[in-house]
């Protein structure tokens, strides 16, 4: 089940955390996040699993930036969020959508437990002009049946910014 926007809003400061939290970005059963001032894209052409990637810091200043094509850029939620006895789940609002911008490729699905700022996969398919503080993405909470251990100690539990992938670290488990 997906907890409807009054239950997100009685959950909220327990079992549910959004700072910041404004009620009119709260829908019937999702909550807007907005998208901070800055993104990081990779400087290399060729990305390898196996190495941290060299990353470089672009600010969207206040009268916006276009966003280029075929080029993959991460950026972040201006709201921190933590779950406790919920999955969160990410998707871009459909307003978004129909720009052709999408904000999430593959990582959508948060672990219960997730606490941090959720990084966005940000990438376009025509030129597009974003602003800082834009309601881009909505968060949304399933129910869990069964019994589980909250994520705690992920690689990217407890971010402060944007994460580029860390992916080189299960290399280093084995």
């Amino acid at each position: 089940m997906i907890l409807s926007g009054k239950e997100i809003l009685r959950r909220l400061g327990d079992e549910i955390i959004i700072e910041p939290f404004d009620e009119k970005q709260l829908n019937p059963n999702s909550y807007n996040l907005r998208l901070h001032d800055e993104l990081l894209v990779y400087e290399e052409d060729v990305l390898d699993m196996k190495r941290p990637n060299a990353t470089r810091r672009i600010r969207i200043p206040e009268e916006g930036l276009v966003l280029q094509p075929n080029r993959l850029y991460l950026g972040r939620t201006v709201e921190y969020t933590k779950t406790e006895g919920f999955a969160p789940m990410l998707e871009g609002r459909s307003s978004t959508g129909r720009l052709g911008l999408f904000v999430h490729i593959t990582a959508g699905f948060g672990d219960v437990g997730f606490a941090g700022f959720w990084t966005l996969e940000i990438f376009c398919i025509q030129p597009v002009r974003i602003y800082p503080g834009a309601q881009v993405c909505q968060i949304y909470y399933h129910t869990l049946q069964g019994d589980y251990e909250p994520y705690h100690s992920g690689k990217y539990q407890n971010n402060t910014g944007i994460q580029p992938s860390l992916m080189y670290r299960d290399f280093e488990l084995k």
